[in-house]
């Protein structure tokens, strides 16, 4: 059995929760959000706590990780249309900027053409007053988590100077350059005389 699978989920005022064969149902001040839930695990209410549970948990690898899951993925929507949650993206690089209207985003990344990025439904997102933060909040992690990586994938870090659009405090490795990696490993080696 999963460990994280057999705790309760506590269900906080302002969240009313809906089981409906095999989908559970979530709403509280931030959104609506539902959730299918496999065959094999069983959603139970109980005492203002949410159960999950399997009977065949203990028999399969599978079905341990579906009972895992699955609570950890109700447990995040519940929290989602509770609080809701943010993600951050820092925007490095001389001239890189990010500038939002309405549901869409215009990103300068240092290429000859601004990049547009449409900010999926469900999500809000905040431009801090330097245009080089990105904020992105809403109620379901899962879609904040793919806006976010589609986000950094326009321009990953890069690891020489660090430039790029970066999760806040994400660490970049960096690299040293040629001149500075050359200087240690004889200098000049190999040149034509």
């Amino acid at each position: 059995m999963s460990k994280i699978g057999r705790l309760p989920i506590d269900v906080p005022s302002g969240v009313q929760i809906q089981i409906e064969g095999g989908t559970v149902k979530a709403k509280g001040p931030k959104g609506d959000l539902r959730e299918g839930v496999p065959a094999g695990v069983q959603v139970k209410l109980q005492d203002g706590k949410i159960r999950v549970e399997s009977a065949q948990a203990r028999e399969s690898r599978k079905m341990r990780a579906l009972f895992g899951t699955t609570r950890a993925r109700i447990a995040n929507m519940v929290r989602g249309v509770h609080v809701g949650f943010t993600q951050v993206l820092e925007v490095v690089g001389l001239g890189y900027k990010a500038q939002a209207a309405g549901n869409k985003l215009t990103l300068s990344l240092g290429r000859s053409h601004p990049v547009e990025f449409q900010v999926p439904p469900g999500l809000q997102v905040a431009i801090d007053p330097k245009s080089t933060q990105i904020t992105l909040t809403g109620a379901d992690i899962e879609l904040i988590g793919a806006a976010a990586a589609s986000l950094r994938a326009l321009r990953p870090p890069e690891p020489y100077k660090g430039t790029g659009i970066r999760y806040q405090g994400e660490h970049i490795h960096r690299k040293a350059g040629k001149t500075a990696a050359g200087v240690g490993a004889g200098a000049g080696a190999g040149a034509k005389k």
